[in-house]
């Protein structure tokens, strides 16, 4: 366990004093307020601990789910800076851990149980026992990181990390302004803006699927504007001008007809070698890498392509 703790804790040392409180009736107590900047103490998330309440809000809490114990005071300004972030953090844990808050000026004897020795001072629980502690006011991502690896070391454990996770909703990553970019770009028609901001992604991530597919889009969307009714036409009426072929074969893939295109640049193939064929061939790949890969109509052209080629 962390230095931040001096001696060994024994979390049943509450334990009498604890039943003894429960034999009394209980007072009324007011609600309390909630702090600046954190969430209020009496979300599902933060709870406020007492030494009558320690037992079963932190010791027997712990024997399901991860609780961080945050051993403040009023007069303690890292605490102000710390204790916010432990809330929003707990609240974002979907019940994952609970964050049980101590204000060691009213519970002197539990800041003596974990021998404090300055404030805050961070508690984590685990099985009813402490686990890891640390002190002062750390930045929110080695916050983090502590906790993911507690909850990584304690998933097995404790049935309500498990069970939280499960239940989470999915977290969205956050977007990519270099995509938004370009997405943006393609959305009010800039092919060659969108072109230029795929291929800079490209420049620095070669293997970036993502932006590989969306070029692809983004070039055949600039042909297609370019395609008319008339150039299905003239490739019928020029068999051997490649490049009212390839024109033909974009418009067809505009309007849908998808298997016309490939069937028109498989013959185109077939009736040419050199550099005309390899053009026309990387041409009809790249109409390819419109679809989904098991698209039957990319089977069927894909085996009719090798075909014409060998």
């Amino acid at each position: 366990m962390s230095a931040a703790l001096s001696g060994a804790v024994d979390l049943s040392a509450l334990k009498a004093r604890a039943d003894a409180a429960r034999q009394q009736p209980a007072a009324a107590a007011p609600p309390s307020p909630p702090r600046e900047g954190g969430a209020p103490a009496s979300s599902a998330a933060v709870i406020e601990v007492s030494e009558a309440t320690f037992q079963a809000d932190v010791v027997e809490r712990s024997m399901n789910q991860l609780v961080v114990v945050d051993l403040w005071a009023e007069w303690c300004g890292p605490c102000k800076q710390l204790s916010p972030v432990l809330e929003r953090l707990a609240a974002e844990s979907n019940g994952a851990w609970v964050l049980a808050k101590v204000d060691v000026d009213a519970n002197p004897r539990i800041a003596q149980l974990f021998g404090v020795q300055s404030i805050p001072t961070i508690v984590a629980i685990g099985g009813g026992q402490p686990v890891d502690a640390f002190s002062g006011a750390l930045p929110e991502p080695e916050i983090r990181k502590w906790l993911g690896s507690l909850l990584d070391v304690l998933r097995d454990k404790l049935p309500g990390i498990r069970a939280a996770e499960e239940g989470a909703e999915p977290v969205e990553e956050p977007e990519d302004p270099r995509f938004t970019e370009a997405e943006d770009a393609f959305e009010r028609g800039d092919y060659a803006a969108a072109e230029a901001a795929y291929e800079r992604i490209l420049d620095v991530e070669p293997a970036n699927e993502l932006a590989k597919a969306a070029l692809v889009q983004v070039r055949f969307a600039a042909r297609a504007e370019q395609a008319d009714a008339l150039a299905v036409e003239r490739a019928a009426a020029n068999p051997d001008d490649l490049d009212a072929q390839i024109a033909a074969a974009d418009f067809e893939i505009a309007e849908q007809l998808v298997e016309d295109a490939f069937a028109r640049l498989v013959e185109a193939v077939r009736r040419t070698s050199g550099d005309d064929r390899n053009r026309v061939r990387t041409h009809l790949v790249e109409l390819f890498e419109l679809f989904d890969p098991s698209d039957e109509r990319v089977l069927k052209a894909r085996r009719n392509l090798a075909s014409a080629l060998f």
